[in-house]
């Protein structure tokens, strides 16, 4: 009888604790538990940066895919990716004036967009669903995405994964290119758990408009209460959106345009450390350029942050008739070309308070102590390079010569540490 009634109290507390656990999981963030961000399978496989890695695709009819890029349409093929046969994906050319530019070089080394969920919607490589192959276009030294997309992930941003891949066609050389996790579903989970938000690629030159939206949209300035006024917005949403979305960003909008408890709507933390690399790398290709476009729009809950995209036109290649000592010594303080710094609120708010102000450049001056006090950008500049020489030497397809490769990673490394210096100077006297 005795052992009959422990035996009752004790499944009687495991149910109770069962039911705890059950609402914890289901109430998890009405009690105040925050999603933990998702381990991806292929973080640690495609996008270990010790390596080369090496995809080889198998098509049947390249030669009439390659005729048909410049449509960007989607063709089957197979891909096996470090020995591994992935199976069936969907393959395009991507990219908007560097497909133009490929050709104006005489070859057919486009980049390419491959989806491993295309034909299957449960279909991934261990876990990511789409991949960008970029072919370096632009960037001799062929390492600025890529130490761009590094430096914001090591300083807190979410930023895509990305390594490098030598590419091979039904087992001939292709070349060397920088693959790029898709900043899309996989990388959602991978960085805000399986209840993300909403995402948004603004841009006023691919797929937007057919609403009254000028370009101020995509500066990310409020205009009304319409959501038809940002079509540059909402027709590039990465996420199902809904009505509710809509109204919830354009009260963001809103709220960032009058200054006001901007904690309720940004994310400071995430965007003053976006910003910190950014104008770090002087990129105006971009946001804070004239053409306001290689950007992510993310929100959740009403809260916006940015995430990086398209750095191969950083660290001054993208001028705007600046000389290279304009763009060594480019304010950060007023990171705007080709514009105003007041047209850009998703940046101005920064300066618009002097404790923004103050932490901003409390940030700069840890940036400047993580990556050139330490020594880590130069050694991973050197390191890439020398990772990258064997492949750029037997690359057919490449954009320059070896000896172009080799003086252009000299000359980044240069230009970086010129800025770190102009920047340890524009911070003298600010930090107490």
């Amino acid at each position: 009888m005795s052992t009959s009634k422990h035996i009752d109290v004790i499944c009687l507390a495991g149910a109770c604790l069962t039911l705890l656990l059950t609402m914890a999981f289901v109430c998890g963030e009405a009690l105040g538990l925050q999603a933990a961000d998702v381990e991806m399978g292929y973080e640690s496989r495609l996008f270990d940066t010790s390596q080369v890695h090496t995809i080889d695709i198998l098509m049947e009819d390249w030669d009439g895919f390659l005729e048909t890029c410049q449509d960007k349409e989607y063709a089957q093929c197979s891909l096996v990716i470090d020995g591994e046969t992935c199976g069936s994906a969907a393959i395009r050319a991507k990219g908007n004036n560097s497909l133009s530019s490929v050709s104006a070089y005489g070859n057919n080394r486009y980049s390419f967009k491959v989806e491993f969920d295309h034909y299957d919607s449960s279909k991934t490589y261990y876990g990511l669903d789409k991949l960008n192959l970029n072919n370096l276009i632009q960037d001799n030294a062929m390492m600025k995405d890529y130490l761009v997309y590094r430096m914001m992930g090591d300083f807190g941003v979410a930023a895509p994964l990305c390594s490098y891949v030598y590419l091979t066609v039904n087992g001939e050389d292709w070349g060397l290119y920088l693959a790029v996790e898709g900043v899309e579903e996989a990388f959602l989970r991978r960085n805000y758990g399986s209840s993300y938000g909403e995402l948004y690629k603004p841009d006023s030159m691919n797929g937007g408009g057919g609403g009254r939206a000028s370009n101020d949209d995509v500066k990310l300035q409020y205009m009304d209460d319409d959501p038809d006024s940002y079509s540059n917005i909402f027709n590039n949403a990465k996420t199902d959106v809904s009505q509710a979305d809509q109204e919830r960003l354009i009260a963001s909008l809103k709220q960032l345009s009058q200054g006001a408890d901007l904690e309720e709507i940004l994310d400071t933390d995430a965007v003053l450390r976006y910003f910190v690399v950014h104008n770090f790398v002087c990129n105006f290709d971009s946001y804070t350029g004239s053409m306001v476009h290689n950007y992510y729009l993310y929100e959740e809950d009403g809260v916006l942050s940015m995430i990086p995209w398209d750095y191969n036109l950083a660290f001054g290649s993208f001028q705007e008739q600046m000389s290279a000592t304009d763009l060594v010594n480019f304010p950060i303080d007023t990171p705007v070309s080709g514009g105003d710094l007041e047209s850009r609120p998703m940046v101005a708010w920064i300066f618009q308070d002097e404790s923004y102000t103050r932490l901003y450049h409390q940030y700069f001056s840890q940036f400047l102590t993580d990556f050139f006090d330490s020594g880590v950008l130069e050694e991973r500049i050197d390191a890439t390079a020398a990772l990258l020489a064997p492949y750029v030497q037997q690359d057919p397809t490449k954009f320059c010569t070896y000896e172009e490769f080799q003086t252009a990673a000299d000359t980044l490394k240069e230009f970086c540490s010129l800025r770190a210096q102009s920047v340890s100077g524009q911070l003298a006297g600010t930090i107490p």
